[in-house]
Protein backbone atom coordinates (compact mmCIF):
# COMPACT_ATOMS: atom_id res chain seq x y z
CA UNK A 1 0.00 0.00 0.00
CA UNK A 2 2.74 2.42 1.00
CA UNK A 3 4.68 1.75 -2.20
CA UNK A 4 1.77 2.46 -4.54
CA UNK A 5 0.97 5.66 -2.66
CA UNK A 6 4.59 6.58 -3.13
CA UNK A 7 4.43 5.90 -6.89
CA UNK A 8 1.30 8.00 -7.29
CA UNK A 9 2.92 10.82 -5.37
CA UNK A 10 5.77 11.04 -7.83
CA UNK A 11 3.85 10.11 -10.96
CA UNK A 12 3.98 13.54 -12.50
CA UNK A 13 6.07 15.56 -14.87
CA UNK A 14 8.98 14.83 -12.53
CA UNK A 15 8.63 11.10 -13.13
CA UNK A 16 8.21 11.55 -16.89
CA UNK A 17 11.41 13.65 -17.08
CA UNK A 18 13.21 11.17 -14.80
CA UNK A 19 14.42 14.01 -12.59
CA UNK A 20 15.74 12.87 -9.21
CA UNK A 21 15.42 9.14 -9.88
CA UNK A 22 16.48 8.35 -6.32
CA UNK A 23 13.15 9.73 -5.12
CA UNK A 24 11.36 6.95 -7.01
CA UNK A 25 12.62 4.41 -4.47
CA UNK A 26 11.71 3.82 -0.81
CA UNK A 27 13.29 6.15 1.73
CA UNK A 28 14.64 3.24 3.76
CA UNK A 29 16.91 2.02 0.95
CA UNK A 30 20.58 2.03 1.91
CA UNK A 31 23.13 3.81 -0.28
CA UNK A 32 24.11 0.47 -1.79
CA UNK A 33 20.48 -0.39 -2.52
CA UNK A 34 19.89 3.02 -4.12
CA UNK A 35 22.93 2.58 -6.37
CA UNK A 36 21.83 -0.91 -7.39
CA UNK A 37 18.24 0.25 -7.93
CA UNK A 38 19.27 3.09 -10.23
CA UNK A 39 21.40 0.77 -12.35
CA UNK A 40 18.56 -1.73 -12.69
CA UNK A 41 16.02 1.03 -13.33
CA UNK A 42 17.90 2.53 -16.27
CA UNK A 43 18.67 -0.86 -17.80
CA UNK A 44 15.11 -2.16 -17.49
CA UNK A 45 13.55 1.11 -18.67
CA UNK A 46 15.95 1.26 -21.62
CA UNK A 47 14.81 -2.14 -22.81
CA UNK A 48 11.13 -1.25 -22.53
CA UNK A 49 11.56 2.20 -24.09
CA UNK A 50 13.49 0.81 -27.07
CA UNK A 51 10.80 -1.82 -27.51
CA UNK A 52 8.07 0.82 -27.38
CA UNK A 53 9.67 3.14 -29.96
CA UNK A 54 11.46 0.53 -32.08
CA UNK A 55 14.82 2.28 -31.65
CA UNK A 56 15.49 6.01 -31.45
CA UNK A 57 16.56 7.31 -34.87
CA UNK A 58 14.68 7.90 -38.13
CA UNK A 59 15.31 9.70 -41.42
CA UNK A 60 13.33 12.84 -42.30
CA UNK A 61 13.57 14.93 -45.50
CA UNK A 62 15.81 17.98 -45.58
CA UNK A 63 14.10 19.44 -48.67
CA UNK A 64 10.40 20.12 -49.46
CA UNK A 65 7.99 18.34 -51.81
CA UNK A 66 5.62 21.03 -53.15
CA UNK A 67 4.07 18.87 -55.86
CA UNK A 68 4.58 15.86 -58.10
CA UNK A 69 7.27 17.39 -60.31
CA UNK A 70 9.52 18.00 -57.33
CA UNK A 71 10.16 14.25 -57.41
CA UNK A 72 11.72 14.90 -60.81
CA UNK A 73 13.97 17.51 -59.23
CA UNK A 74 15.09 15.53 -56.19
CA UNK A 75 15.34 12.27 -58.11
CA UNK A 76 15.48 11.30 -61.79
CA UNK A 77 15.75 12.90 -64.29
CA UNK A 78 16.89 16.14 -62.64
CA UNK A 79 19.34 14.59 -60.19
CA UNK A 80 21.51 13.48 -63.11
CA UNK A 81 22.98 17.00 -63.14
CA UNK A 82 24.07 16.53 -59.53
CA UNK A 83 25.75 13.22 -60.35
CA UNK A 84 27.76 14.55 -63.28
CA UNK A 85 28.75 17.71 -61.42
CA UNK A 86 30.15 15.65 -58.53
CA UNK A 87 31.78 13.29 -61.05
CA UNK A 88 33.77 16.20 -62.42
CA UNK A 89 34.62 17.64 -58.97
CA UNK A 90 34.24 15.27 -56.03
CA UNK A 91 34.51 18.11 -53.51
CA UNK A 92 31.16 19.41 -54.79
CA UNK A 93 29.60 16.42 -52.99
CA UNK A 94 29.93 18.43 -49.77
CA UNK A 95 27.77 21.21 -51.29
CA UNK A 96 25.23 19.15 -53.24
CA UNK A 97 24.48 16.46 -50.65
CA UNK A 98 24.23 16.11 -46.89
CA UNK A 99 27.72 14.65 -46.81
CA UNK A 100 29.14 17.79 -45.19
CA UNK A 101 27.04 17.13 -42.07
CA UNK A 102 26.86 13.33 -42.06
CA UNK A 103 28.84 10.99 -39.82
CA UNK A 104 29.08 7.19 -39.91
CA UNK A 105 29.20 5.58 -36.46
CA UNK A 106 31.21 2.44 -37.23
CA UNK A 107 31.62 -0.51 -34.86
CA UNK A 108 32.24 -4.24 -34.89
CA UNK A 109 30.56 -4.38 -31.46
CA UNK A 110 33.46 -6.28 -29.88
CA UNK A 111 33.62 -4.14 -26.76
CA UNK A 112 30.20 -2.64 -26.09
CA UNK A 113 30.30 -0.66 -22.83
CA UNK A 114 31.28 -3.16 -20.14
CA UNK A 115 29.45 -6.02 -21.83
CA UNK A 116 32.22 -7.17 -24.16
CA UNK A 117 31.54 -8.74 -27.56
CA UNK A 118 27.80 -8.36 -28.23
CA UNK A 119 27.92 -9.65 -31.87
CA UNK A 120 27.67 -7.09 -34.71
CA UNK A 121 23.96 -6.14 -34.31
CA UNK A 122 24.36 -6.05 -30.53
CA UNK A 123 26.03 -2.67 -30.83
CA UNK A 124 23.07 -0.98 -32.53
CA UNK A 125 21.65 0.39 -29.29
CA UNK A 126 24.86 2.27 -28.54
CA UNK A 127 25.49 3.34 -32.15
CA UNK A 128 21.96 4.64 -32.61
CA UNK A 129 22.35 6.41 -29.28
CA UNK A 130 25.50 8.05 -30.55
CA UNK A 131 23.66 9.20 -33.66
CA UNK A 132 20.81 10.59 -31.56
CA UNK A 133 23.21 12.57 -29.37
CA UNK A 134 25.09 13.93 -32.38
CA UNK A 135 21.84 15.27 -33.82
CA UNK A 136 20.32 16.68 -30.65
CA UNK A 137 23.48 18.08 -29.09
CA UNK A 138 25.57 18.96 -32.13
CA UNK A 139 23.15 19.37 -35.04
CA UNK A 140 25.06 16.60 -36.86
CA UNK A 141 23.34 13.81 -38.81
CA UNK A 142 24.66 10.30 -38.23
CA UNK A 143 23.88 6.68 -39.01
CA UNK A 144 24.89 3.46 -37.26
CA UNK A 145 27.04 0.94 -39.16
CA UNK A 146 27.55 -2.22 -37.11
CA UNK A 147 29.70 -4.57 -39.16
CA UNK A 148 31.02 -8.12 -39.04
CA UNK A 149 34.82 -7.97 -38.94
CA UNK A 150 35.34 -11.72 -38.48
CA UNK A 151 37.39 -13.84 -40.87
CA UNK A 152 36.63 -17.43 -41.88
CA UNK A 153 38.04 -18.61 -38.53
CA UNK A 154 35.82 -16.31 -36.51
CA UNK A 155 38.66 -13.95 -35.57
CA UNK A 156 38.05 -10.21 -35.69
CA UNK A 157 40.37 -8.53 -38.18
CA UNK A 158 41.38 -4.88 -38.02
CA UNK A 159 42.09 -4.86 -41.76
CA UNK A 160 38.45 -5.65 -42.57
CA UNK A 161 37.28 -2.59 -40.62
CA UNK A 162 39.95 -0.42 -42.21
CA UNK A 163 38.96 -1.51 -45.70
CA UNK A 164 35.26 -0.98 -45.00
CA UNK A 165 35.76 2.59 -43.79
CA UNK A 166 37.96 3.42 -46.76
CA UNK A 167 35.26 2.08 -49.07
CA UNK A 168 32.36 4.03 -47.53
CA UNK A 169 34.17 7.32 -46.87
CA UNK A 170 32.88 8.98 -50.11
CA UNK A 171 29.40 9.01 -48.53
CA UNK A 172 30.34 10.77 -45.28
CA UNK A 173 31.89 13.91 -43.88
CA UNK A 174 33.50 12.10 -40.94
CA UNK A 175 33.81 8.69 -39.30
CA UNK A 176 33.18 7.96 -35.60
CA UNK A 177 34.74 4.65 -34.54
CA UNK A 178 33.11 3.03 -31.53
CA UNK A 179 33.31 -0.05 -29.30
CA UNK A 180 36.17 -1.83 -31.08
CA UNK A 181 38.19 -4.10 -28.80
CA UNK A 182 41.92 -3.78 -28.31
CA UNK A 183 44.40 -4.21 -29.83
CA UNK A 184 42.47 -3.79 -33.12
CA UNK A 185 41.16 -0.36 -32.07
CA UNK A 186 44.65 1.17 -32.11
CA UNK A 187 45.56 -0.05 -35.59
CA UNK A 188 42.15 0.86 -37.02
CA UNK A 189 42.30 4.45 -35.77
CA UNK A 190 45.94 5.16 -36.55
CA UNK A 191 45.83 3.75 -40.08
CA UNK A 192 42.54 5.38 -40.99
CA UNK A 193 43.67 8.78 -39.67
CA UNK A 194 46.52 8.62 -42.16
CA UNK A 195 44.75 6.97 -45.11
CA UNK A 196 41.34 8.65 -45.18
CA UNK A 197 40.51 11.97 -46.79
CA UNK A 198 37.93 12.73 -44.09
CA UNK A 199 38.41 12.96 -40.31
CA UNK A 200 38.29 9.73 -38.32
CA UNK A 201 37.51 9.97 -34.62
CA UNK A 202 37.62 7.13 -32.09
CA UNK A 203 35.28 8.29 -29.37
CA UNK A 204 36.12 5.53 -26.88
CA UNK A 205 39.72 6.73 -26.96
CA UNK A 206 39.87 10.37 -28.03
CA UNK A 207 36.44 11.37 -26.75
CA UNK A 208 36.91 9.75 -23.36
CA UNK A 209 40.38 11.25 -23.09
CA UNK A 210 39.10 14.73 -23.97
CA UNK A 211 36.26 14.81 -21.47
CA UNK A 212 38.35 13.14 -18.74
CA UNK A 213 41.07 15.74 -19.17
CA UNK A 214 38.41 18.46 -18.86
CA UNK A 215 37.20 16.97 -15.60
CA UNK A 216 40.73 16.59 -14.28
CA UNK A 217 41.54 20.22 -15.04
CA UNK A 218 38.58 21.46 -13.01
CA UNK A 219 39.15 18.98 -10.18
CA UNK A 220 42.72 20.22 -9.90
CA UNK A 221 41.50 23.82 -9.70
CA UNK A 222 39.35 22.88 -6.69
CA UNK A 223 42.18 21.02 -4.95
CA UNK A 224 44.86 23.62 -5.66
CA UNK A 225 47.08 21.07 -7.38
CA UNK A 226 48.92 21.30 -10.71
CA UNK A 227 48.79 18.81 -13.58
CA UNK A 228 52.59 18.88 -13.89
CA UNK A 229 53.09 17.88 -10.24
CA UNK A 230 50.46 15.23 -9.48
CA UNK A 231 50.96 11.50 -9.06
CA UNK A 232 48.44 9.62 -11.23
CA UNK A 233 47.22 6.03 -11.25
CA UNK A 234 45.55 4.90 -14.47
CA UNK A 235 43.57 1.74 -13.77
CA UNK A 236 43.00 -0.04 -17.07
CA UNK A 237 45.20 0.00 -20.15
CA UNK A 238 42.68 -0.05 -22.97
CA UNK A 239 41.97 2.50 -25.67
CA UNK A 240 40.52 5.06 -23.28
CA UNK A 241 43.22 5.15 -20.62
CA UNK A 242 46.11 4.95 -23.06
CA UNK A 243 44.71 7.97 -24.88
CA UNK A 244 44.02 9.78 -21.57
CA UNK A 245 47.66 9.28 -20.63
CA UNK A 246 48.79 10.62 -24.00
CA UNK A 247 46.65 13.76 -23.78
CA UNK A 248 47.59 14.38 -20.15
CA UNK A 249 51.28 14.14 -21.01
CA UNK A 250 50.85 16.42 -24.03
CA UNK A 251 49.08 18.91 -21.77
CA UNK A 252 51.87 18.96 -19.19
CA UNK A 253 51.57 15.91 -16.92
CA UNK A 254 54.81 14.19 -15.90
CA UNK A 255 54.89 10.60 -17.25
CA UNK A 256 57.39 9.63 -14.55
CA UNK A 257 54.64 10.26 -12.00
CA UNK A 258 52.17 7.99 -13.81
CA UNK A 259 51.46 4.32 -13.11
CA UNK A 260 49.14 2.39 -15.42
CA UNK A 261 47.62 -1.02 -14.66
CA UNK A 262 46.33 -3.70 -16.96
CA UNK A 263 44.39 -6.73 -15.71
CA UNK A 264 47.59 -8.32 -14.36
CA UNK A 265 49.85 -5.63 -12.87
CA UNK A 266 51.39 -2.23 -13.52
CA UNK A 267 53.00 -1.36 -16.83
CA UNK A 268 56.75 -0.72 -16.97
CA UNK A 269 59.63 -1.19 -19.38
CA UNK A 270 60.18 -4.82 -18.37
CA UNK A 271 56.71 -6.06 -19.31
CA UNK A 272 57.36 -8.70 -21.96
CA UNK A 273 53.70 -8.87 -22.97
CA UNK A 274 54.03 -5.44 -24.56
CA UNK A 275 57.67 -5.35 -25.63
CA UNK A 276 57.27 -8.53 -27.66
CA UNK A 277 53.90 -7.90 -29.34
CA UNK A 278 53.70 -5.12 -31.95
CA UNK A 279 49.89 -5.10 -31.73
CA UNK A 280 50.17 -3.39 -28.34
CA UNK A 281 52.44 -0.58 -29.49
CA UNK A 282 50.40 2.09 -27.69
CA UNK A 283 50.84 0.34 -24.34
CA UNK A 284 54.54 -0.25 -25.02
CA UNK A 285 55.04 3.46 -25.68
CA UNK A 286 53.70 4.14 -22.18
CA UNK A 287 55.69 1.27 -20.65
CA UNK A 288 58.87 3.05 -21.72
CA UNK A 289 58.06 6.45 -20.21
CA UNK A 290 55.91 5.76 -17.13
CA UNK A 291 56.49 4.00 -13.80
CA UNK A 292 60.31 4.21 -13.76
CA UNK A 293 60.39 2.63 -10.27
CA UNK A 294 58.71 -0.53 -11.60
CA UNK A 295 55.91 -0.43 -9.04
CA UNK A 296 53.79 -3.56 -9.39
CA UNK A 297 50.99 -3.57 -6.84
CA UNK A 298 47.96 -1.36 -6.31
CA UNK A 299 48.96 -0.67 -2.73
CA UNK A 300 52.30 0.77 -3.82
CA UNK A 301 50.75 2.74 -6.66
CA UNK A 302 47.85 4.28 -4.73
CA UNK A 303 50.05 5.40 -1.85
CA UNK A 304 50.12 9.24 -1.93
CA UNK A 305 48.51 9.34 -5.38
CA UNK A 306 46.63 12.56 -6.13
CA UNK A 307 44.50 11.16 -8.95
CA UNK A 308 43.15 7.80 -10.05
CA UNK A 309 41.46 7.36 -13.41
CA UNK A 310 39.78 3.99 -13.73
CA UNK A 311 38.39 2.71 -17.03
CA UNK A 312 38.54 -0.99 -16.50
CA UNK A 313 36.18 -3.76 -15.38
CA UNK A 314 32.71 -2.67 -14.24
CA UNK A 315 32.30 -2.69 -10.47
CA UNK A 316 31.24 -2.02 -7.90
CA UNK A 317 34.18 -3.87 -6.27
CA UNK A 318 36.95 -3.35 -8.84
CA UNK A 319 38.57 -0.46 -6.95
CA UNK A 320 38.97 -1.23 -3.24
CA UNK A 321 38.23 1.35 -0.51
CA UNK A 322 41.50 0.31 1.13
CA UNK A 323 43.43 1.60 -1.88
CA UNK A 324 41.69 4.97 -1.81
CA UNK A 325 42.54 5.34 1.88
CA UNK A 326 46.21 5.28 0.84
CA UNK A 327 45.86 8.29 -1.48
CA UNK A 328 47.03 11.84 -0.82
CA UNK A 329 44.95 14.56 0.80
CA UNK A 330 42.08 15.84 -1.38
CA UNK A 331 42.24 12.73 -3.56
CA UNK A 332 40.52 12.83 -6.96
CA UNK A 333 38.86 9.57 -8.05
CA UNK A 334 37.47 9.06 -11.55
CA UNK A 335 35.71 5.67 -11.82
CA UNK A 336 34.20 5.63 -15.27
CA UNK A 337 33.41 2.03 -16.18
CA UNK A 338 29.96 1.48 -17.63
CA UNK A 339 27.34 0.53 -16.72
CA UNK A 340 28.60 0.23 -13.11
CA UNK A 341 31.59 2.28 -11.86
CA UNK A 342 34.59 0.47 -10.38
CA UNK A 343 33.48 1.65 -6.94
CA UNK A 344 30.27 3.43 -6.03
CA UNK A 345 30.82 7.14 -5.29
CA UNK A 346 29.52 6.95 -1.73
CA UNK A 347 32.04 4.22 -0.91
CA UNK A 348 34.88 6.20 -2.46
CA UNK A 349 33.87 9.23 -0.40
CA UNK A 350 33.71 7.13 2.76
CA UNK A 351 37.26 5.98 2.02
CA UNK A 352 38.50 9.58 1.84
CA UNK A 353 38.07 10.71 -1.77
CA UNK A 354 37.53 14.47 -2.07
CA UNK A 355 36.14 14.54 -5.62
CA UNK A 356 34.53 11.51 -7.27
CA UNK A 357 33.44 11.36 -10.91
CA UNK A 358 31.79 8.58 -12.90
CA UNK A 359 30.51 8.03 -16.43
CA UNK A 360 26.88 8.06 -15.27
CA UNK A 361 24.46 10.96 -15.18
CA UNK A 362 22.65 9.74 -12.06
CA UNK A 363 25.73 10.40 -9.92
CA UNK A 364 27.46 13.77 -9.38
CA UNK A 365 30.25 14.73 -11.79
CA UNK A 366 29.36 12.79 -14.90
CA UNK A 367 32.44 12.50 -17.11
CA UNK A 368 30.80 11.47 -20.33
CA UNK A 369 31.90 11.76 -23.95
CA UNK A 370 28.52 13.23 -24.83
CA UNK A 371 29.62 16.72 -23.79
CA UNK A 372 32.51 16.65 -26.26
CA UNK A 373 32.05 14.50 -29.38
CA UNK A 374 28.98 16.28 -30.86
CA UNK A 375 30.74 19.65 -30.64
CA UNK A 376 34.13 18.37 -31.80
CA UNK A 377 32.61 16.73 -34.87
CA UNK A 378 30.48 19.81 -35.59
CA UNK A 379 33.44 22.17 -35.48
CA UNK A 380 35.50 19.75 -37.56
CA UNK A 381 32.81 19.46 -40.24
CA UNK A 382 32.11 23.18 -40.46
CA UNK A 383 35.72 23.97 -41.45
CA UNK A 384 36.06 20.76 -43.51
CA UNK A 385 39.02 19.55 -41.46
CA UNK A 386 40.73 16.49 -42.89
CA UNK A 387 41.87 15.21 -39.49
CA UNK A 388 41.10 15.59 -35.78
CA UNK A 389 44.43 16.18 -34.10
CA UNK A 390 45.34 15.58 -30.45
CA UNK A 391 45.69 19.34 -30.15
CA UNK A 392 42.05 19.73 -31.19
CA UNK A 393 41.00 17.25 -28.48
CA UNK A 394 43.07 19.08 -25.86
CA UNK A 395 41.59 22.38 -27.01
CA UNK A 396 38.10 20.92 -26.55
CA UNK A 397 39.01 19.73 -23.05
CA UNK A 398 40.10 23.22 -22.01
CA UNK A 399 37.03 24.74 -23.67
CA UNK A 400 34.72 22.42 -21.72
CA UNK A 401 36.58 23.02 -18.45
CA UNK A 402 36.55 26.79 -18.93
CA UNK A 403 32.82 26.80 -19.72
CA UNK A 404 32.07 24.96 -16.48
CA UNK A 405 34.38 27.18 -14.45
CA UNK A 406 32.76 30.35 -15.78
CA UNK A 407 29.31 29.22 -14.68
CA UNK A 408 30.70 27.87 -11.39
CA UNK A 409 32.21 24.57 -10.25
CA UNK A 410 32.19 22.68 -6.96
CA UNK A 411 33.34 19.29 -5.66
CA UNK A 412 30.05 17.76 -6.87
CA UNK A 413 29.79 19.79 -10.07
CA UNK A 414 33.03 19.88 -12.01
CA UNK A 415 31.56 19.30 -15.48
CA UNK A 416 28.82 20.76 -17.68
CA UNK A 417 26.02 18.39 -18.62
CA UNK A 418 24.23 17.61 -21.86
CA UNK A 419 21.38 20.03 -21.15
CA UNK A 420 23.73 23.04 -21.06
CA UNK A 421 23.20 23.74 -24.74
CA UNK A 422 25.36 26.89 -24.79
CA UNK A 423 28.40 24.64 -24.34
CA UNK A 424 28.26 22.92 -27.72
CA UNK A 425 28.55 25.82 -30.21
CA UNK A 426 31.35 27.30 -28.07
CA UNK A 427 33.37 24.08 -28.11
CA UNK A 428 32.66 23.63 -31.83
CA UNK A 429 34.04 27.08 -32.58
CA UNK A 430 37.11 26.60 -30.37
CA UNK A 431 37.88 23.26 -32.02
CA UNK A 432 37.43 24.74 -35.51
CA UNK A 433 39.93 27.50 -34.70
CA UNK A 434 42.42 24.89 -33.50
CA UNK A 435 41.92 22.92 -36.72
CA UNK A 436 42.76 26.05 -38.71
CA UNK A 437 45.80 26.66 -36.50
CA UNK A 438 46.95 23.05 -36.99
CA UNK A 439 46.67 23.40 -40.76
CA UNK A 440 44.12 20.61 -41.25
CA UNK A 441 41.10 22.79 -42.15
CA UNK A 442 40.09 23.60 -45.72
CA UNK A 443 37.63 26.39 -44.87
CA UNK A 444 39.03 29.47 -43.15
CA UNK A 445 36.03 30.64 -41.11
CA UNK A 446 36.02 33.01 -38.16
CA UNK A 447 35.19 31.89 -34.62
CA UNK A 448 31.87 33.72 -34.78
CA UNK A 449 30.94 32.21 -38.15
CA UNK A 450 31.42 28.69 -36.77
CA UNK A 451 29.65 29.53 -33.52
CA UNK A 452 26.60 31.02 -35.21
CA UNK A 453 26.23 28.16 -37.72
CA UNK A 454 26.65 25.52 -35.01
CA UNK A 455 24.12 27.27 -32.79
CA UNK A 456 21.64 27.55 -35.67
CA UNK A 457 21.91 23.84 -36.48
CA UNK A 458 21.65 22.79 -32.83
CA UNK A 459 18.64 25.03 -32.24
CA UNK A 460 17.01 23.54 -35.35
CA UNK A 461 17.55 20.02 -34.04
CA UNK A 462 15.94 20.96 -30.73
CA UNK A 463 12.99 22.62 -32.45
CA UNK A 464 12.46 19.64 -34.75
CA UNK A 465 12.49 17.21 -31.82
CA UNK A 466 10.10 19.35 -29.81
CA UNK A 467 7.76 19.76 -32.79
CA UNK A 468 7.63 16.01 -33.42
CA UNK A 469 6.71 15.46 -29.77
CA UNK A 470 4.12 18.26 -29.69
CA UNK A 471 2.41 16.96 -32.86
CA UNK A 472 2.36 13.42 -31.51
CA UNK A 473 4.62 12.19 -34.32
CA UNK A 474 6.84 10.92 -31.53
CA UNK A 475 4.29 9.19 -29.29
CA UNK A 476 4.15 10.07 -25.61
CA UNK A 477 5.87 7.46 -23.46
CA UNK A 478 3.38 5.69 -21.18
CA UNK A 479 3.81 6.57 -17.52
CA UNK A 480 2.51 3.12 -16.60
CA UNK A 481 5.68 1.57 -17.98
CA UNK A 482 7.82 3.74 -15.70
CA UNK A 483 5.67 2.69 -12.73
CA UNK A 484 6.02 -0.97 -13.70
CA UNK A 485 9.81 -0.68 -13.94
CA UNK A 486 10.05 1.02 -10.55
CA UNK A 487 7.89 -1.70 -9.00
CA UNK A 488 9.99 -4.47 -10.55
CA UNK A 489 13.25 -2.87 -9.44
CA UNK A 490 12.10 -2.32 -5.85
CA UNK A 491 11.01 -5.94 -5.62
CA UNK A 492 14.33 -7.20 -7.03
CA UNK A 493 16.44 -5.04 -4.74
CA UNK A 494 14.32 -5.99 -1.71
CA UNK A 495 14.72 -9.68 -2.50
Amino acid sequence: MHFYYFCNLFLSKKMKTLDNVESFFPADFSEEQKAKAKTLFFKNLALKAHQFYGGKIQTVPLAPIYGFNWFNVWYTPGVSAVSTTIRDDNDRSFELSNRKNLVAVVSDSTRVLGDGDCTPPGGLGVMEGKAMLMKYLGGVDAIALCVDSRDENGEHQADKLIELVKMVQPSFGAINLEDISQPNCFKVLDELREQCNIPVWHDDAQGTACVTLAGILNALKLTGKKLSEIKTVLYGSGAANTCIARLMISDGADPKKMIMFDSKEALHDQRERYSGDPRFYRQWELCKITNPEHIKTEEEAFKDADLVVALSKPGPDTIKPEWIKLMADKAIVFVCANPVPEIYPYKAKEAGAYIVATGRGDFPNQVNNSVCFPAILKGTLLVSARKITDEMAICAAHSIADFAEQRGISVDNIMPNMLESALFPKVAADVAMQAIKDGVAIKNLTWDEVYQQAKKDIDKAHEMSNLLQEKGLIPEFPEEIIKEVVSEVVKEVRD
